[in-house]
């Protein structure tokens, strides 16, 4: 059998990943990717205070200390100048145009399966696997058996045709049976805390990474019925259901509704002015066929717990996803993944949302 890839960040899920794929007698190769900088290194990338980034030193060698344990080999490979290309320059531009980014799902496709594919490749590996925790059969994905743990939201804009190349050792898996494994591994890192969600802002300080990247451009701040309020900061410190720091006085709580980047305006509501019937969804990727007919289950964010809805073509690249019951907070730039059942139908990018 050909060696198989598996890409090391240092946690918990990808160092058990590569145990278990060579408990079954298959030749790993440890692969950990730099995409951002540590400090004083000159990069022109955004540097987390201190030093530590989604690529800290500490995870570098805590995967080169697995890898040491495994016995297998390891490589680091510099990505950053991809990293920026297809995740950062992308997330800081949706902000700026009033979009609200998943930056996983890029990072995901282009980075974590797309460039390691091309350099599994060069070392004669032709599968990538990783520590997700997601299921692939016949080339379909689909969830994993923890659905709490699930993370087939991240993956949906992975091109059908990687599939066939991509392995997930974790997805029959829970978090507890993971930990329990990294143990009986002998592991450094089994009771290490997992990683912040989005790995390049620290403490999730959106605001704070974004500010210096993205010009102030304050403008009004608006009632959905017209009324002028106040005046914003900039469209990228708000986003679709925010409440705090609106910097308004009112008698009931009020919730960013809407951005308009065309005026430059922020609409505010009540809560119940946060439902919509309805969204509209491009970039799309379908696994193993076009526009699923009949009643698929959508979610529309990652912890979204789904609904019930119909998808039709708009004629434009596009598609209409009607939902049984209205949502709340329906987010452009958030991504709607469409499923039946535990298998993954495909997904884009939502663009708007209706009533």
């Amino acid at each position: 059998m050909e060696p198989v890839m598996v890409a090391m960040s240092g946690g918990v899920d990808s160092s058990v990943a590569a145990a278990l794929l060579l408990e079954q007698g298959r030749e790993v190769i440890g692969i950990t990717l730099r995409v951002m900088p540590c400090a004083g290194d000159g990069s022109e990338l955004p540097v987390v205070p201190g030093g530590q980034s989604c690529c800290s030193a500490r995870d570098v060698e805590d995967a080169r200390a697995v890898a040491g344990r495994l016995g297998i080999r390891h490589y680091i490979i510099n990505a950053r100048d991809e990293f920026r290309s297809s995740v950062l320059e992308p997330f800081i531009g949706a902000y700026a145009s009033g979009r609200t980014p998943n930056p996983c799902i890029p990072c995901n496709r282009d980075i974590k399966f797309g460039l390691l594919l091309q350099k599994g490749a060069a070392l004669g590996a032709g599968t990538v696997a990783t520590g997700h925790y997601a299921r692939v059969r016949d080339g379909r994905l689909y969830r994993a058996r923890d659905q709490a743990k699930d993370q087939t939201y991240f993956l949906h804009s992975v091109p059908g045709k990687m599939l066939a190349h991509i392995e997930f050792p974790l997805g029959d898996m829970s978090k507890e049976e993971v930990r329990d494994r990294a143990a009986s591994f002998g592991l450094s890192v089994a009771g290490k805390p997992d990683s912040q969600e989005v790995c390049f802002i620290p403490e999730g300080d959106t605001a704070a990474f974004l500010a210096g990247r993205i010009p102030d451009r304050p403008g009004n701040l608006l009632s959905v019925d017209g009324s002028v309020l106040g005046t914003h900061r900039g469209l990228h410190f708000y986003t679709v259901g925010q409440r705090r720091g609106l910097g308004l006085e009112s008698n009931e709580p009020l919730y960013v509704v809407s951005l308009d980047p065309g005026r430059n305006e922020v609409v505010v509501g009540p809560d119940s002015a946060l439902f919509s019937g309805r969204c509209t969804v491009d970039s799309l990727n379908w696994f193993g066929g076009g526009i699923p007919e009949g009643p698929v289950e959508v979610r529309i964010r990652s912890r979204h717990p789904g609904v019930a809805a119909l998808v039709g073509d708009d004629g434009r690249g596009r598609v209409s996803a009607v939902f049984s019951a209205p949502q709340r907070a329906v987010t452009p730039g958030q991504s709607a993944v469409f499923y039946r059942g535990d298998e993954v139908l495909g997904g884009g990018t939502i663009i708007s949302a209706g009533a």
